[in-house]
């Protein structure tokens, strides 16, 4: 049966990366936690799994990653019976709890825990009174689990870069625009234009690319999905022009999104998308963040690209997201490993 040997290749694996760690927490030795970057385990009652509660939570998990030009999942999900949630399976990074009670719980919530078993760690307990009150929780809140261990994974990449980040490209930036950046040390290519900084890295896994850029700040219509695209394409097409002349980067309007977010506490407009090279095959997925720089009246645009033909993307989109969070301003002091983004999911009714 495939979720048999699902769950038996679950087990050899985490056995496999269990090991002991070198974190400490509160005083007290902490093993590192196993498990892959956006993998689940969920513990749940399995007979629960296969019905239309259990399918909800599966639905949201298995939710296409936006922006990609491939459908790919959000999560790698795991499973296991309560009576068999042991000591290993306890090491996984990332793990969703299904708690079904009529006599304790009245209403659906959910509680969160950090770091309980392992390190880094996150557990999101998903409560309900029956299967029914719980598909309809999961169905109206599954952007809030999803956001919620994205968040994680996340701030686990930007802990990682503040220690293995390319100094050329934060010296470069810092110098260029006055601000700071993190950005993985692998990125080791690099070109330079007017306001313009590039770089990248040319892997067999996938091309991994930081771009930031800026112009001045005219008004509010400068946060638009029309403004944006019109000023991407212009910036693109002088700074990273194709192999033959006529060819260029440009946005594919139809494939791009723009959503507010908040980093750092102020606003940025987020935009995510598809790019390709005009008069060419290449393209591949893109992320921005577009901020107001206060101090110097212009809108700063950092932004992440990969290229990686016939291969999956969400990794290495995610990967390079987390470069963004990073992103600190003029005005804003020196980076100190901030996390990405707050987390939402403490308890929700």
């Amino acid at each position: 049966m495939r979720n048999s040997l699902i769950y038996l290749s679950i087990i050899l694996f985490t056995l496999f990366l269990s090991g002991c760690g070198g974190n400490k927490k509160k005083g007290i030795f902490m093993p590192t936690s196993s498990g892959r970057a956006y993998e689940i385990l969920v513990v749940i009652d399995l007979g629960m799994w296969e019905r239309p509660a259990g399918r909800a939570l599966y639905n949201v998990l298995d939710s296409d990653v936006p922006g990609l030009p491939q459908s790919e999942r959000s999560f790698r999900m795991m499973y296991t019976a309560p009576a068999n949630y042991d000591a290993t399976l306890k090491l996984i990074r990332n793990i969703i709890i299904v708690e079904i009670n009529k006599d304790r719980y009245t209403e659906p919530k959910f509680t969160y825990a950090k770091d309980v078993y392992s390190a880094p760690q996150s557990i999101l307990t998903i409560q309900a009174p029956d299967e029914e009150t719980f598909k309809e929780f999961v169905e109206k809140h599954g952007q809030v689990i999803l956001d919620f261990f994205t968040r994680a994974e996340m701030n686990r990449q930007i802990e990682l870069l503040e220690t293995q980040h390319s100094d050329f490209v934060t010296r470069k930036v810092k110098s260029m625009f006055d601000c700071d950046v993190w950005v993985p040390s692998e990125l080791v290519a690099s070109k330079e234009g007017e306001n313009f900084f590039w770089a990248g890295t040319n892997t067999a896994t996938g091309d991994q690319n930081f771009v930031i850029y800026s112009y001045p700040y005219v008004d509010k219509n400068t946060f638009t999905k029309e403004y944006f695209v019109q000023k991407r394409d212009s910036v693109m097409k002088v700074n990273i022009p194709g192999a033959r002349e006529g060819m260029y980067m440009e946005t594919d309007s139809m494939m791009t999104d723009v959503c507010p977010i908040t980093v750092q506490g102020e606003y940025a407009l987020e935009v995510r998308g598809l790019w390709r090279v005009k008069g060419d095959f290449m393209g591949g997925p893109f992320v921005s963040h577009a901020r107001v720089d206060q101090k110097n009246h212009r809108v700063v645009v950092a932004e992440i690209f990969v290229y990686s033909p016939d291969k999956l993307k969400r990794n290495l989109v995610r990967q390079m997201e987390a470069s963004l969070y990073t992103l600190r301003l003029p005005e804003k002091k020196s980076l100190q490993g901030q996390p990405a983004k707050e987390q939402s999911a403490k308890t929700e009714k």
